[in-house]
């Protein structure tokens, strides 16, 4: 049984776990950014990147004698590489390089976003490639075929403002605070989510992409107008939100066959709201419903250390760069508007 240690640092989570080949999650810490940015109303990178030097070395540390191993007796050391916020996503490769160096371990660089794809595969072990994955985060909003390690096949993705993003600004228009998110969700309970007729951008199109800049721009009118309460335009919001995502599914798996399961992950698999009509979606066409427990679901190191522990005896070079951006499908057609973000 091989043990990996993982580090996760691409926004505003600092994070380090210790994860074992048996999906056993030894040990994890998590710190969280939130009241540091919520003055801004979002993640500040400069703010981030700084917290993150200052908290990881001491939160590795914590995480080791919480296993109770020494860094020589781990079998790789896992970091996120990219695709995040390049300052805070170098200190935690490089801390990963200089540990690695000096216990003479193996370092294995993560894409973060193979991190929430694999996710699922570390608290469901009855998981099998292949599985169709949507993977919904603050930055990404993408369909996938998931064949294997390594394996991605880009399928849909966001050809300007990725669901988190909206779900984000939404909850800044609606002043509810940072992080948005989960905000929005508790908030759209107590709405109408008919009340305010908001658009569903490329719902019915031909191409199987994403767009949620429109929406966006339709709540911060809807607010503005004065007409409604928060609470209907937080319910409308995401129910908009919830049309557009299932009708992209739709496109997107229609040419590919019938593929066993569909996964949610990412930080937006977290809103219950999407989980159940994912769940729905998937009942209809005979599809199994995987969504890993919300603590995997928003970034951090367990999932990172997983991805590990799937590429354990793969190993990288000291000199490996951090990416601001890296795609899971490099051969992927680009596609108009903000595509860049794939």
């Amino acid at each position: 049984m091989g043990i990996v240690l993982g580090i996760e640092s691409s926004c505003d989570e600092t994070a380090a776990a210790l994860v074992t080949t048996d999906r056993t999650v030894v040990a994890q810490r998590i710190a969280s950014q939130d009241a540091e940015h919520a003055p801004y109303g979002g993640v500040v990178p400069e703010i981030a990147a700084r917290a993150h030097a200052e908290r990881l070395a001491p939160m590795i540390e914590a995480v080791l004698a919480d296993g109770g191993i020494a860094p020589r007796n781990l079998d790789a050391i896992a970091a996120t590489a990219g695709p995040g916020l390049i300052g805070g996503v170098m200190v935690g490769l490089v801390s990963a390089k200089a540990l690695a160096m000096a216990s003479e371990v193996p370092l294995i660089a993560i894409n973060h976003l193979e991190g929430h794809a694999l996710s699922p595969r570390l608290a469901d072990p009855t998981l099998e490639f292949p599985y169709a994955l949507l993977l919904v985060s603050g930055g990404h909003c993408q369909i996938l075929l998931v064949e294997g390690v390594g394996r991605y096949r880009r399928l849909a993705t966001t050809i300007d403002d990725a669901l988190g993003e909206a779900f984000d600004k939404t909850a800044k228009i609606l002043g509810l605070g940072f992080p948005g998110g989960p905000a929005v969700e508790r908030l759209a309970v107590t709405g109408d989510p008919r009340a305010v007729s908001l658009p569903r951008p490329l719902l019915g199109s031909a191409e199987p992409h994403f767009s949620f800049a429109g929406l966006k721009s339709a709540v911060l009118r809807a607010k503005e107008g004065g007409n409604h309460t928060d609470a209907d335009i937080a319910a409308s919001f995401q129910q908009a939100a919830l049309d557009c995502v299932i009708d992209r599914l739709k496109k997107a798996l229609a040419g590919i066959g019938h593929v066993p399961a569909l996964v949610v992950a990412g930080g937006v698999a977290a809103n219950q709201a999407i989980r159940s009509a994912l769940e729905s979606f998937a009942a209809e066409r005979g599809m199994r419903f995987v969504a890993p427990p919300p603590a995997l679901c928003t970034d951090n190191a367990a999932m990172i250390a997983w991805a590990g522990c799937e590429r354990l005896g793969q190993s990288d070079a000291l000199d490996f760069v951090a990416r601001p951006r890296w795609p899971l499908d490099p051969e992927a057609e680009s596609v108009r508007g903000a595509g860049y973000k794939a």
